[in-house]
């Protein structure tokens, strides 16, 4: 089920991405000819696809096919072997090490693991996203951190619906809890760009619903882009623009979310066939 390039970059646009008196977009994200091998295994094999300004792009596919690594090969937290990765205006691959670091600030990423610090607060942990502005002890424990620096945190977590938890330990929190922890420390970056991880795979139904729409909600909002690997039907149909789907290192599905067919989804979820 594939479109015209015309079709699929049809989508939100964010201003500073838009050439006053051009219909031209620049794309967020271009991968082109994208490979990753681990020795003699191919995981990637010449992925091309570009997504345009203020996209909800879901990356489903089954388990083993490529879709973590792909996020990794991103941000070069795992070096692709090919290709070329043009994301927010930059060559990913020609950075060097100080760059890249500058450029990763600029990229919010959710993991299934929410990686906080359990025994800190919640609102040390989104202090923690100053990191990428702000280095030392004033961006590791809130009681260290500037007063805007703590105001613009507590503001994170307000968005997330967790203003009233700032002081509690993080693992006396639940797991939903912990997740938009992680969301509000990502906010706390001002990413440009959104990478999720099966944002709500260790989470029950209910409350990954609620995840998935809070992620919608501040793409919507902040008209930012993300990238979201998907497990679940329901969530692909409901808070996506766009579907990307992998099979055996490949692109096999390209569609925007409207004109998906919910039954031939679920073939390619179950077995990585498109219909």
């Amino acid at each position: 089920m594939n479109v015209s390039a015309a079709t699929i970059m049809n989508a939100p646009l964010t201003s500073d991405l838009v050439t006053p008196g051009s219909t031209l977009v620049e794309p967020v994200l271009s991968v082109s000819g994208l490979t990753k091998a681990f020795g003699d295994r191919k995981i990637l094999r010449g992925l091309e696809f570009a997504l345009a300004p203020g996209q909800s792009t879901a990356l489903i596919g089954a388990n083993g096919c490529g879709k973590s690594t792909l996020l990794k090969c991103l941000v070069r937290l795992v070096e692709p072997t090919g290709g070329q990765v043009q994301m927010l205006g930059r060559d990913v691959r020609a950075l060097t090490p100080s760059q890249l670091r500058a450029h990763r600030a600029q990229v919010g990423i959710v993991w299934q693991r929410h990686n906080l610090v359990p025994r800190l607060s919640a609102l040390s942990n989104v202090i923690h996203g100053l990191q990428s502005r702000m280095s030392g002890p004033r961006a590791w424990f809130q009681a260290l951190a500037p007063a805007p620096a703590r105001a613009e945190a507590m503001a994170c977590l307000d968005r997330v619906g967790l203003a009233d938890r700032a002081g509690a330990r993080v693992d006396s929190l639940s797991g939903g809890q912990q997740q938009r922890v992680a969301i509000a420390r990502m906010l706390m970056q001002r990413p440009a760009f959104i990478l999720a991880d099966e944002p709500d795979a260790s989470l029950d139904p209910q409350t990954g619903q609620e995840v998935m729409a809070l992620l919608r909600g501040l793409v919507r909002q902040d008209r930012l882009s993300l990238l979201v690997i998907s497990h679940r039907l329901e969530h692909t149909l409901e808070f996506s623009d766009r579907i990307l789907g992998l099979a055996q290192g490949r692109l096999a599905l390209d569609t925007p979310t409207a004109l998906a067919n919910a039954e031939g989804l679920r073939r390619f979820f179950d077995h990585g066939v498109a219909a």
